[in-house]
Protein backbone atom coordinates (compact mmCIF):
# COMPACT_ATOMS: atom_id res chain seq x y z
CA UNK A 1 0.00 0.00 0.00
CA UNK A 2 2.83 2.40 0.95
CA UNK A 3 4.60 1.66 -2.34
CA UNK A 4 1.37 2.34 -4.28
CA UNK A 5 0.78 5.63 -2.41
CA UNK A 6 4.38 6.71 -3.06
CA UNK A 7 3.97 5.93 -6.76
CA UNK A 8 0.73 7.95 -7.00
CA UNK A 9 2.22 10.94 -5.13
CA UNK A 10 5.28 10.88 -7.35
CA UNK A 11 3.12 10.81 -10.48
CA UNK A 12 1.03 13.74 -9.22
CA UNK A 13 4.14 15.80 -8.44
CA UNK A 14 5.62 15.06 -11.86
CA UNK A 15 2.38 16.02 -13.63
CA UNK A 16 2.12 19.20 -11.57
CA UNK A 17 5.69 20.14 -12.42
CA UNK A 18 5.15 19.42 -16.10
CA UNK A 19 1.92 21.46 -16.13
CA UNK A 20 3.59 24.42 -14.42
CA UNK A 21 6.50 24.24 -16.84
CA UNK A 22 4.13 24.04 -19.82
CA UNK A 23 2.11 27.04 -18.63
CA UNK A 24 5.29 29.00 -18.03
CA UNK A 25 6.58 28.12 -21.48
CA UNK A 26 3.23 29.06 -23.02
CA UNK A 27 3.28 32.42 -21.23
CA UNK A 28 6.87 33.08 -22.22
CA UNK A 29 6.10 31.96 -25.78
CA UNK A 30 3.22 34.47 -25.92
CA UNK A 31 5.50 37.23 -24.69
CA UNK A 32 8.16 36.24 -27.17
CA UNK A 33 5.56 36.23 -29.93
CA UNK A 34 4.53 39.82 -29.15
CA UNK A 35 8.15 40.86 -28.80
CA UNK A 36 9.04 38.96 -31.96
CA UNK A 37 6.33 40.78 -33.94
CA UNK A 38 7.55 44.18 -32.82
CA UNK A 39 11.17 43.16 -33.41
CA UNK A 40 10.40 41.64 -36.81
CA UNK A 41 8.65 44.87 -37.91
CA UNK A 42 11.23 47.17 -36.27
CA UNK A 43 8.34 48.79 -34.33
CA UNK A 44 6.71 50.03 -37.57
CA UNK A 45 4.27 48.17 -39.78
CA UNK A 46 4.51 49.25 -43.42
CA UNK A 47 1.10 48.97 -45.08
CA UNK A 48 0.40 48.78 -48.79
CA UNK A 49 -3.00 49.80 -50.13
CA UNK A 50 -4.83 51.39 -53.04
CA UNK A 51 -6.83 54.58 -53.20
CA UNK A 52 -10.49 53.62 -53.34
CA UNK A 53 -13.81 54.58 -51.77
CA UNK A 54 -13.78 51.39 -49.70
CA UNK A 55 -10.20 51.25 -48.44
CA UNK A 56 -8.19 54.49 -48.27
CA UNK A 57 -8.99 58.07 -49.24
CA UNK A 58 -8.57 61.68 -48.17
CA UNK A 59 -11.71 63.57 -47.10
CA UNK A 60 -11.72 67.14 -45.81
CA UNK A 61 -8.03 66.78 -45.01
CA UNK A 62 -8.45 63.56 -43.00
CA UNK A 63 -7.38 60.08 -44.08
CA UNK A 64 -10.31 57.68 -43.97
CA UNK A 65 -11.47 54.30 -45.22
CA UNK A 66 -12.71 50.97 -43.92
CA UNK A 67 -9.34 49.23 -44.30
CA UNK A 68 -7.40 52.33 -43.22
CA UNK A 69 -9.29 52.49 -39.93
CA UNK A 70 -8.89 48.76 -39.26
CA UNK A 71 -5.15 48.51 -39.94
CA UNK A 72 -4.56 51.68 -37.93
CA UNK A 73 -6.36 50.02 -35.02
CA UNK A 74 -4.23 46.87 -35.40
CA UNK A 75 -1.04 48.95 -35.28
CA UNK A 76 -2.26 50.82 -32.20
CA UNK A 77 -3.23 47.61 -30.41
CA UNK A 78 0.19 46.09 -31.10
CA UNK A 79 2.10 49.23 -30.09
CA UNK A 80 3.38 49.80 -33.62
CA UNK A 81 3.86 52.91 -35.67
CA UNK A 82 2.21 52.67 -39.10
CA UNK A 83 3.48 53.82 -42.49
CA UNK A 84 1.35 53.70 -45.65
CA UNK A 85 2.53 53.13 -49.20
CA UNK A 86 -0.18 53.71 -51.82
CA UNK A 87 0.30 52.21 -55.26
CA UNK A 88 -1.60 52.50 -58.52
CA UNK A 89 -2.71 48.89 -58.99
CA UNK A 90 -2.81 45.40 -57.49
CA UNK A 91 0.25 44.22 -59.39
CA UNK A 92 2.35 47.00 -57.83
CA UNK A 93 1.10 46.07 -54.36
CA UNK A 94 2.11 42.45 -54.80
CA UNK A 95 5.48 43.49 -56.16
CA UNK A 96 6.09 45.61 -53.03
CA UNK A 97 5.08 42.68 -50.85
CA UNK A 98 7.35 40.28 -52.72
CA UNK A 99 10.32 42.64 -52.39
CA UNK A 100 9.66 43.13 -48.65
CA UNK A 101 9.03 46.87 -49.07
CA UNK A 102 5.68 46.49 -47.31
CA UNK A 103 4.60 44.12 -44.54
CA UNK A 104 0.90 43.77 -45.25
CA UNK A 105 -1.65 44.65 -47.92
CA UNK A 106 -4.66 46.27 -46.23
CA UNK A 107 -7.03 45.91 -49.14
CA UNK A 108 -9.53 43.30 -50.28
CA UNK A 109 -7.41 40.72 -52.13
CA UNK A 110 -9.59 38.01 -53.72
CA UNK A 111 -9.04 34.52 -52.33
CA UNK A 112 -8.22 32.75 -55.60
CA UNK A 113 -5.76 30.09 -56.72
CA UNK A 114 -3.80 32.79 -58.58
CA UNK A 115 -3.27 34.96 -55.51
CA UNK A 116 -2.68 32.05 -53.12
CA UNK A 117 0.56 31.34 -54.98
CA UNK A 118 1.75 34.92 -54.46
CA UNK A 119 0.72 35.76 -50.90
CA UNK A 120 -0.77 34.54 -47.65
CA UNK A 121 -4.30 35.71 -46.86
CA UNK A 122 -5.02 36.78 -43.29
CA UNK A 123 -7.46 38.64 -41.09
CA UNK A 124 -11.22 38.71 -41.55
CA UNK A 125 -12.77 37.39 -44.73
CA UNK A 126 -15.01 39.75 -46.66
CA UNK A 127 -17.65 38.08 -48.82
CA UNK A 128 -19.15 39.91 -51.80
CA UNK A 129 -21.38 39.03 -54.74
CA UNK A 130 -22.16 40.67 -58.02
CA UNK A 131 -25.61 42.21 -57.67
CA UNK A 132 -28.22 43.72 -59.94
CA UNK A 133 -28.78 47.46 -59.48
CA UNK A 134 -32.36 48.39 -60.34
CA UNK A 135 -34.86 51.14 -59.50
CA UNK A 136 -36.60 50.54 -56.20
CA UNK A 137 -39.97 50.00 -57.83
CA UNK A 138 -43.14 49.22 -55.98
CA UNK A 139 -45.35 46.18 -56.47
CA UNK A 140 -44.53 43.32 -58.81
CA UNK A 141 -42.14 45.20 -61.10
CA UNK A 142 -39.06 44.51 -58.95
CA UNK A 143 -36.80 41.79 -60.37
CA UNK A 144 -36.38 39.12 -57.70
CA UNK A 145 -35.00 36.17 -59.70
CA UNK A 146 -32.32 35.92 -62.39
CA UNK A 147 -34.77 34.20 -64.72
CA UNK A 148 -36.63 37.51 -64.91
CA UNK A 149 -33.61 39.08 -66.63
CA UNK A 150 -34.59 37.46 -69.91
CA UNK A 151 -35.83 40.21 -72.19
CA UNK A 152 -34.22 42.94 -70.05
CA UNK A 153 -31.47 45.39 -71.04
CA UNK A 154 -28.47 45.68 -68.71
CA UNK A 155 -25.62 48.21 -69.08
CA UNK A 156 -22.08 47.35 -67.93
CA UNK A 157 -18.52 48.45 -68.55
CA UNK A 158 -16.98 46.90 -71.64
CA UNK A 159 -14.46 44.17 -70.86
CA UNK A 160 -15.35 44.12 -67.17
CA UNK A 161 -15.94 41.07 -64.98
CA UNK A 162 -19.59 42.15 -64.92
CA UNK A 163 -19.88 41.76 -68.68
CA UNK A 164 -18.24 38.33 -68.42
CA UNK A 165 -20.65 37.21 -65.69
CA UNK A 166 -23.68 38.43 -67.65
CA UNK A 167 -22.59 36.49 -70.75
CA UNK A 168 -22.19 33.34 -68.63
CA UNK A 169 -25.57 33.91 -67.00
CA UNK A 170 -27.14 34.53 -70.39
CA UNK A 171 -25.81 31.17 -71.60
CA UNK A 172 -27.13 29.46 -68.46
CA UNK A 173 -30.59 30.92 -69.11
CA UNK A 174 -30.54 30.00 -72.80
CA UNK A 175 -30.18 33.59 -74.03
CA UNK A 176 -32.45 36.60 -74.01
CA UNK A 177 -30.54 39.11 -71.86
CA UNK A 178 -29.74 42.27 -73.83
CA UNK A 179 -26.22 43.22 -72.68
CA UNK A 180 -25.17 46.79 -73.51
CA UNK A 181 -21.49 47.60 -73.00
CA UNK A 182 -20.03 51.06 -72.35
CA UNK A 183 -16.36 51.88 -72.91
CA UNK A 184 -14.46 52.35 -69.66
CA UNK A 185 -12.85 55.61 -70.80
CA UNK A 186 -16.23 57.29 -71.21
CA UNK A 187 -18.11 56.03 -68.15
CA UNK A 188 -17.57 53.98 -64.99
CA UNK A 189 -19.64 51.62 -62.87
CA UNK A 190 -20.42 54.39 -60.36
CA UNK A 191 -21.76 56.50 -63.23
CA UNK A 192 -23.97 53.64 -64.35
CA UNK A 193 -25.38 53.28 -60.84
CA UNK A 194 -26.20 56.99 -60.79
CA UNK A 195 -27.86 56.63 -64.19
CA UNK A 196 -30.09 53.86 -62.83
CA UNK A 197 -30.97 56.07 -59.85
CA UNK A 198 -31.82 58.96 -62.19
CA UNK A 199 -33.87 56.77 -64.55
CA UNK A 200 -31.50 57.18 -67.50
CA UNK A 201 -30.81 53.45 -67.88
CA UNK A 202 -32.87 50.51 -66.56
CA UNK A 203 -30.28 48.19 -64.98
CA UNK A 204 -26.60 47.65 -64.24
CA UNK A 205 -24.41 45.22 -62.29
CA UNK A 206 -21.69 45.81 -59.71
CA UNK A 207 -20.06 44.22 -56.64
CA UNK A 208 -22.18 44.23 -53.50
CA UNK A 209 -19.76 46.37 -51.48
CA UNK A 210 -19.74 49.08 -54.17
CA UNK A 211 -23.51 48.78 -54.45
CA UNK A 212 -23.94 49.24 -50.69
CA UNK A 213 -21.64 52.26 -50.73
CA UNK A 214 -23.53 53.89 -53.60
CA UNK A 215 -26.85 53.08 -51.94
CA UNK A 216 -25.84 55.55 -49.20
CA UNK A 217 -25.94 58.27 -51.89
CA UNK A 218 -28.96 56.98 -53.84
CA UNK A 219 -31.70 55.55 -51.66
CA UNK A 220 -34.03 54.88 -54.59
CA UNK A 221 -32.16 51.83 -55.91
CA UNK A 222 -32.55 48.14 -55.04
CA UNK A 223 -29.38 46.04 -54.73
CA UNK A 224 -30.68 42.81 -53.19
CA UNK A 225 -30.58 40.41 -56.15
CA UNK A 226 -27.31 38.42 -56.25
CA UNK A 227 -26.33 37.14 -59.68
CA UNK A 228 -22.99 35.43 -58.94
CA UNK A 229 -21.33 33.02 -56.57
CA UNK A 230 -19.75 34.54 -53.43
CA UNK A 231 -16.24 35.96 -53.71
CA UNK A 232 -14.04 35.86 -50.61
CA UNK A 233 -11.30 38.41 -50.03
CA UNK A 234 -9.03 39.55 -47.19
CA UNK A 235 -5.76 41.26 -46.33
CA UNK A 236 -2.51 39.52 -47.22
CA UNK A 237 1.14 39.21 -46.23
CA UNK A 238 4.19 37.57 -47.76
CA UNK A 239 3.73 33.76 -48.04
CA UNK A 240 6.59 33.18 -45.61
CA UNK A 241 5.37 35.65 -42.96
CA UNK A 242 3.48 33.23 -40.73
CA UNK A 243 4.12 35.32 -37.60
CA UNK A 244 2.36 38.45 -38.92
CA UNK A 245 -0.41 36.48 -40.63
CA UNK A 246 -1.25 34.62 -37.42
CA UNK A 247 -1.13 37.82 -35.36
CA UNK A 248 -3.53 39.63 -37.69
CA UNK A 249 -5.94 36.68 -37.91
CA UNK A 250 -6.00 36.14 -34.13
CA UNK A 251 -6.56 39.88 -33.57
CA UNK A 252 -9.40 39.94 -36.13
CA UNK A 253 -11.19 37.08 -34.34
CA UNK A 254 -11.52 38.95 -31.04
CA UNK A 255 -14.98 40.15 -30.06
CA UNK A 256 -13.94 43.79 -29.81
CA UNK A 257 -12.52 43.86 -33.33
CA UNK A 258 -15.50 42.06 -34.83
CA UNK A 259 -17.68 44.68 -33.17
CA UNK A 260 -15.45 47.43 -34.60
CA UNK A 261 -15.75 45.89 -38.08
CA UNK A 262 -19.54 46.01 -37.82
CA UNK A 263 -19.40 49.61 -36.65
CA UNK A 264 -17.09 50.65 -39.52
CA UNK A 265 -19.21 48.76 -42.03
CA UNK A 266 -22.26 50.72 -40.90
CA UNK A 267 -20.35 54.01 -41.12
CA UNK A 268 -18.95 53.49 -44.62
CA UNK A 269 -21.47 51.19 -46.28
CA UNK A 270 -24.83 51.78 -44.61
CA UNK A 271 -25.09 55.26 -43.09
CA UNK A 272 -26.83 57.63 -45.50
CA UNK A 273 -24.73 60.41 -46.99
CA UNK A 274 -27.84 62.32 -48.06
CA UNK A 275 -28.50 65.54 -46.15
CA UNK A 276 -31.94 65.04 -44.65
CA UNK A 277 -32.02 68.16 -42.52
CA UNK A 278 -35.15 70.27 -42.34
CA UNK A 279 -35.75 72.30 -45.50
CA UNK A 280 -36.67 75.88 -44.64
CA UNK A 281 -39.38 77.91 -46.33
CA UNK A 282 -37.48 81.11 -47.04
CA UNK A 283 -40.60 82.90 -48.31
CA UNK A 284 -41.76 83.39 -44.75
CA UNK A 285 -38.52 84.89 -43.47
CA UNK A 286 -38.63 88.42 -42.15
CA UNK A 287 -36.83 91.01 -44.24
CA UNK A 288 -33.09 90.91 -43.53
CA UNK A 289 -33.44 87.86 -41.26
CA UNK A 290 -32.22 84.37 -42.16
CA UNK A 291 -31.52 82.43 -38.96
CA UNK A 292 -31.13 82.80 -35.22
CA UNK A 293 -27.36 82.87 -35.79
CA UNK A 294 -27.32 85.93 -38.07
CA UNK A 295 -25.36 88.07 -35.62
CA UNK A 296 -22.53 85.51 -35.66
CA UNK A 297 -22.57 85.24 -39.46
CA UNK A 298 -22.32 89.03 -39.71
CA UNK A 299 -19.57 89.27 -37.12
CA UNK A 300 -17.26 86.60 -38.54
CA UNK A 301 -18.01 87.06 -42.25
CA UNK A 302 -16.60 90.58 -41.85
CA UNK A 303 -13.28 89.02 -40.77
CA UNK A 304 -12.90 87.30 -44.15
CA UNK A 305 -14.46 89.97 -46.36
CA UNK A 306 -17.53 87.88 -47.23
CA UNK A 307 -21.15 88.87 -47.48
CA UNK A 308 -22.65 87.39 -44.29
CA UNK A 309 -25.45 85.90 -46.36
CA UNK A 310 -22.94 83.76 -48.26
CA UNK A 311 -21.63 82.34 -44.98
CA UNK A 312 -25.23 81.75 -43.88
CA UNK A 313 -25.94 79.95 -47.16
CA UNK A 314 -22.93 77.71 -46.58
CA UNK A 315 -24.10 76.89 -43.04
CA UNK A 316 -27.58 76.11 -44.33
CA UNK A 317 -26.23 73.61 -46.89
CA UNK A 318 -23.85 72.12 -44.33
CA UNK A 319 -26.28 71.62 -41.42
CA UNK A 320 -29.67 73.23 -42.11
CA UNK A 321 -28.70 75.55 -39.21
CA UNK A 322 -28.58 72.61 -36.77
CA UNK A 323 -25.60 73.14 -34.40
CA UNK A 324 -25.74 69.47 -33.36
CA UNK A 325 -25.76 68.01 -36.88
CA UNK A 326 -23.27 65.17 -37.38
CA UNK A 327 -22.29 63.74 -40.77
CA UNK A 328 -21.45 60.12 -41.64
CA UNK A 329 -17.75 61.10 -41.52
CA UNK A 330 -17.98 62.71 -38.08
CA UNK A 331 -18.12 66.38 -39.14
CA UNK A 332 -20.14 68.38 -36.63
CA UNK A 333 -21.77 71.72 -35.98
CA UNK A 334 -23.27 74.53 -38.02
CA UNK A 335 -20.44 74.51 -40.54
CA UNK A 336 -19.67 70.78 -40.22
CA UNK A 337 -16.07 70.83 -39.09
CA UNK A 338 -14.16 67.56 -38.93
CA UNK A 339 -12.82 66.85 -35.42
CA UNK A 340 -9.18 67.01 -36.53
CA UNK A 341 -9.76 70.33 -38.32
CA UNK A 342 -11.61 71.72 -35.31
CA UNK A 343 -8.68 70.81 -33.05
CA UNK A 344 -6.29 72.63 -35.37
CA UNK A 345 -8.35 75.77 -34.81
CA UNK A 346 -8.54 75.35 -31.08
CA UNK A 347 -11.93 73.69 -30.65
CA UNK A 348 -12.59 70.78 -28.32
CA UNK A 349 -15.29 68.22 -29.05
CA UNK A 350 -17.57 70.16 -26.70
CA UNK A 351 -16.78 73.48 -28.38
CA UNK A 352 -17.53 72.20 -31.87
CA UNK A 353 -21.30 72.34 -31.34
CA UNK A 354 -21.24 75.85 -29.90
CA UNK A 355 -22.68 78.02 -32.73
CA UNK A 356 -20.39 81.03 -32.31
CA UNK A 357 -17.22 79.03 -31.73
CA UNK A 358 -18.00 76.79 -34.70
CA UNK A 359 -18.55 79.78 -37.00
CA UNK A 360 -15.44 81.54 -35.69
CA UNK A 361 -13.22 78.49 -36.32
CA UNK A 362 -14.80 77.81 -39.71
CA UNK A 363 -14.10 81.37 -40.91
CA UNK A 364 -10.48 81.04 -39.81
CA UNK A 365 -10.34 77.88 -41.90
CA UNK A 366 -11.89 79.73 -44.85
CA UNK A 367 -9.31 82.51 -44.48
CA UNK A 368 -6.49 79.95 -44.65
CA UNK A 369 -8.04 78.33 -47.74
CA UNK A 370 -8.31 81.76 -49.35
CA UNK A 371 -4.65 82.48 -48.68
CA UNK A 372 -3.55 79.10 -50.06
CA UNK A 373 -5.60 79.48 -53.27
CA UNK A 374 -4.61 83.07 -54.11
CA UNK A 375 -1.56 81.99 -56.08
CA UNK A 376 -3.76 79.73 -58.23
CA UNK A 377 -6.82 81.97 -58.67
CA UNK A 378 -6.20 85.70 -58.54
CA UNK A 379 -9.77 86.85 -59.16
CA UNK A 380 -11.44 87.35 -55.76
CA UNK A 381 -14.97 86.51 -56.93
CA UNK A 382 -13.91 83.41 -58.86
CA UNK A 383 -11.78 82.23 -55.96
CA UNK A 384 -14.87 81.94 -53.75
CA UNK A 385 -15.99 78.93 -55.83
CA UNK A 386 -12.63 77.28 -55.20
CA UNK A 387 -12.81 78.07 -51.47
CA UNK A 388 -16.27 76.55 -51.17
CA UNK A 389 -15.11 73.45 -53.02
CA UNK A 390 -11.99 73.14 -50.87
CA UNK A 391 -14.03 73.54 -47.69
CA UNK A 392 -16.24 70.65 -48.80
CA UNK A 393 -13.60 68.29 -50.16
CA UNK A 394 -10.36 69.37 -48.56
CA UNK A 395 -7.89 71.56 -50.42
CA UNK A 396 -5.70 68.65 -51.54
CA UNK A 397 -8.30 67.45 -54.05
CA UNK A 398 -8.70 70.96 -55.41
CA UNK A 399 -4.95 71.14 -56.00
CA UNK A 400 -5.25 67.87 -57.96
CA UNK A 401 -8.21 69.19 -59.95
CA UNK A 402 -6.30 72.37 -60.83
CA UNK A 403 -3.38 70.23 -62.03
CA UNK A 404 -5.67 67.96 -64.07
CA UNK A 405 -7.43 70.96 -65.61
CA UNK A 406 -4.09 72.40 -66.74
CA UNK A 407 -2.91 69.09 -68.15
CA UNK A 408 -6.08 68.30 -70.09
CA UNK A 409 -6.67 71.63 -71.76
CA UNK A 410 -9.07 73.30 -69.34
CA UNK A 411 -8.66 76.67 -67.63
CA UNK A 412 -7.15 76.01 -64.17
CA UNK A 413 -8.27 79.44 -62.89
CA UNK A 414 -11.98 79.00 -63.65
CA UNK A 415 -14.27 76.75 -61.62
CA UNK A 416 -17.43 76.18 -63.68
CA UNK A 417 -16.90 73.89 -66.65
CA UNK A 418 -13.17 73.71 -66.05
CA UNK A 419 -11.73 72.80 -62.64
CA UNK A 420 -15.16 71.47 -61.60
CA UNK A 421 -15.05 69.06 -64.54
CA UNK A 422 -11.50 68.06 -63.67
CA UNK A 423 -12.56 67.31 -60.09
CA UNK A 424 -15.16 64.86 -61.41
CA UNK A 425 -12.35 62.93 -63.10
CA UNK A 426 -10.86 62.06 -59.71
CA UNK A 427 -13.41 59.26 -59.28
CA UNK A 428 -11.81 57.50 -62.26
CA UNK A 429 -8.60 55.50 -61.62
CA UNK A 430 -7.28 56.53 -65.03
CA UNK A 431 -7.15 60.09 -63.68
CA UNK A 432 -6.61 59.80 -59.93
CA UNK A 433 -3.61 57.62 -60.74
CA UNK A 434 -2.32 60.26 -63.16
CA UNK A 435 1.16 61.50 -62.25
CA UNK A 436 -0.13 65.05 -61.64
CA UNK A 437 -2.61 63.76 -59.04
CA UNK A 438 -1.00 63.56 -55.62
CA UNK A 439 -3.98 62.77 -53.40
CA UNK A 440 -5.81 59.92 -55.09
CA UNK A 441 -9.45 58.97 -55.32
CA UNK A 442 -12.23 61.45 -54.64
CA UNK A 443 -15.95 61.43 -55.38
CA UNK A 444 -16.21 64.93 -56.84
CA UNK A 445 -19.92 64.95 -57.69
CA UNK A 446 -20.91 65.94 -54.18
CA UNK A 447 -18.45 68.83 -54.10
CA UNK A 448 -19.53 70.17 -57.49
CA UNK A 449 -23.16 69.98 -56.35
CA UNK A 450 -22.20 71.64 -53.06
CA UNK A 451 -20.78 74.72 -54.78
CA UNK A 452 -23.90 74.96 -56.94
CA UNK A 453 -26.24 74.64 -53.95
CA UNK A 454 -24.43 77.17 -51.76
CA UNK A 455 -24.51 79.64 -54.66
CA UNK A 456 -28.20 78.98 -55.28
CA UNK A 457 -29.15 79.50 -51.63
CA UNK A 458 -26.97 82.62 -51.48
CA UNK A 459 -28.94 84.08 -54.38
CA UNK A 460 -32.17 83.39 -52.44
CA UNK A 461 -30.78 84.96 -49.25
CA UNK A 462 -29.76 88.09 -51.15
CA UNK A 463 -33.44 88.67 -51.88
CA UNK A 464 -34.34 88.71 -48.20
Amino acid sequence: MKRLLHTVLTAVLICSALLTHACKNKSESGDQSADSLSSRLHDTIVVGTLYSPTSYFLYKGDLMGYHYDLISKFAKDKGLAVEFKVTRNMASLIELLDSAKIDVIAYSIPVTAEYKELLRHCGSEIITHQVLVQPENKGDTLITDVTQLVGRTIYVEQGSKYESRLHNLNNELGGGINIKTIKHDSIMTEDLIEMVANGKIPLTVTDSDIAKLDHTYYDNIDIDLEISFPQKSSWAVNPSDTLLANAITAWAKTDSIQQLERQLFRQYFEKSKINRGKVLDFKHLAKGHISEYDEFFKKYAANIGWDWRLLAAQAYIESRFDPYATSWAGARGLLQMMPATARRYGLSMNDITDPELNIAAATRSIADLDQSLKKYVSNDKERINFILAAYNSGIAHIYDAIALAGKYGKNPTVWHGNVSEALLLKANPDYYNDEVCKFGYFRGKQTVAYVEEVTRIYDIFKQQ
